[in-house]
């Protein structure tokens, strides 16, 4: 009888544990969603057709290469994209095409740390829009990119 307690008071435990970590892994996918519907509330007020945010939209946004003009701090001449840095699969960690720098996964399944202040993501979208775009992504692109990496969970097997 006391061992039986003792099993249900370890399962007990672990369930509570295993839920407290559940949450803050979760946290950040759903920072990242309440980001993604509020990018795509400002594109739903500018332009009333906007459907709301679209993961193939954003798939193709990240993959999209844009010709770097002289002067560009990346690669003046080259086409570059999102995926230049970020590997094609946004759960996998990257590294910056001029330093070599290591980054660490966009998706926020696999890094919990990547949408934690929404301040730091509106600065990163501001500088790496201009600099891989050459100006600052709409409202309508954010949503999308945030729902592409929303669907990326797995790294790729290296």
């Amino acid at each position: 009888m006391k061992l039986n307690r003792s099993v249900k008071l370890n399962h007990y435990l672990l369930a509570t544990l295993l839920a407290i970590f559940s949450v803050g892994a979760s946290a950040d996918v759903v920072t990242a969603q309440k980001l993604a519907d509020k990018y795509a509330a400002a594109a739903k007020a500018t332009d009333a057709a906007y459907a709301g945010p679209s993961a193939e939209d954003g798939r193709v946004f990240f993959n999209r290469e844009v010709i770097q003009f002289k002067g560009d701090v990346h690669a003046p001449g080259k086409a570059i994209a999102c995926a230049s840095c970020h590997t094609a699969n946004p759960a996998d960690a990257g590294k910056h095409i001029v330093t070599g720098k290591l980054i660490k996964p966009l998706s926020p399944h696999v890094n919990k740390k990547r949408f934690q202040s929404t301040r730091e993501v509106e600065k990163n979208f501001t500088k790496h829009c201009n600099e891989v775009v050459g100006s600052d992504c709409s409202p309508e692109e954010k949503a999308n990119y945030i729902a592409y990496l929303l669907t990326e969970k797995t790294p790729s097997k290296k």
